[in-house]
């Protein structure tokens, strides 16, 4: 259990907490916690990864465990911020649809031996969806419209990222059979 597997399991311990504050109302100050809470588990992840490959501790646990806490973070906010109602379903249905896609698109590509890297549009996507996250979150009026770019921001980055890792990696789908 190097540095960076320990960072992603923090960020996975982090989750319930997360939700609990998120879904409790009790003191005015329960947004921030649950907002310090994300961010916290947010760079987690950005951590874990540049040091696995600054310091070769890339792991087998590592490959599977980072991706997955990343979905679930995210994926437990989204729910909690449709429960708030902060967000409509139909648009964290499109965002979980797309993580489903293309997790097993990646699991047909490993089978047949390809890696498909993160690109630069799942890179985009990821950052757009935090920062509304965090937006979502701190619920604060005056950043209202700001908030609501950054949700389209988020959904167009979502469906163009899955575009992107589709039409590249088209040939993974084929039967070669």
């Amino acid at each position: 259990m190097n540095l960076p597997n320990k960072l992603t399991m923090f960020r996975v311990v982090l989750i319930p907490f997360f939700v609990v504050f998120m879904m409790v109302d009790i003191t005015p100050v329960d947004k921030w916690i649950t907002l310090a809470i994300f961010i916290v588990a947010s760079l987690t992840d950005l951590l874990d990864g540049k040091i696995a490959r600054k310091y070769n501790l890339v792991t087998n646990f590592g490959k599977f465990m980072d991706p997955l806490a990343d979905k679930l973070l995210v994926c437990s906010a989204l729910v909690c911020l449709v429960a708030l109602c902060r967000i409509p379903a139909w648009i964290v249905i499109v965002i979980i649809a797309r993580e489903f896609i293309i997790s097993g698109f990646r699991l047909v590509a490993a089978d047949n031996g390809v890696v498909i890297a993160a690109s630069y549009w799942g890179k985009f996507k990821t950052t757009f969806q935090i920062i509304m996250i965090c937006l979502m979150i701190a619920d604060i009026q005056a950043l209202a419209f700001v908030t609501d770019i950054m949700m389209w921001v988020a959904l167009i980055l979502t469906v163009v990222s899955l575009a992107d890792y589709l039409v590249k990696n088209k040939d993974v789908m084929k039967d070669t059979k």
